[in-house]
């Protein structure tokens, strides 16, 4: 594929996955990467966190965080409202925490500044 990029955690460089993972788009308010498989240096608790404010309100989830440096990088869904009900179960990567690395032109990018082709679950 033509836009094929690897995620590293903005903290460590530590790589969380890749561009040949996603499976969805970013619903309105949360500025992350939804993807099937991340590598195993993102790790998460048993502990559920509920949110509090913005666009995870009232929803419960696991927080994922690099394994290397710790930093929080995303976080799995497992309840919510209709509206984000696609995203259970999937892994959720905060664009704000990734550096992506682009294989085609060889450039490192901010993951907030990438446009992946529309992907869906059902592809």
């Amino acid at each position: 594929p033509e836009e094929c990029a690897v995620f590293h955690c903005r903290g460590c460089w530590t790589v969380l996955g890749d561009s040949l993972q996603l499976c969805g788009q970013e619903p309105p308010g949360l500025s992350v990467f939804i993807c099937f498989k991340v590598t195993s240096d993102v790790i998460w608790e048993d502990s559920l966190l509920v949110g509090l404010e913005g666009a995870l309100l009232g929803c419960a989830y696991y927080l994922l965080s690099c394994q290397s440096c710790g930093l929080a990088v995303g976080f799995i869904l497992y309840s919510s409202g209709s509206d984000l009900a696609n995203l259970r179960g999937l892994f959720c990567l905060f664009k704000d925490s990734i550096i992506c690395y682009l294989l085609k032109n060889q450039m490192i990018i901010e993951a907030s500044k990438v446009n992946f082709p529309a992907v869906t679950l059902r592809e």
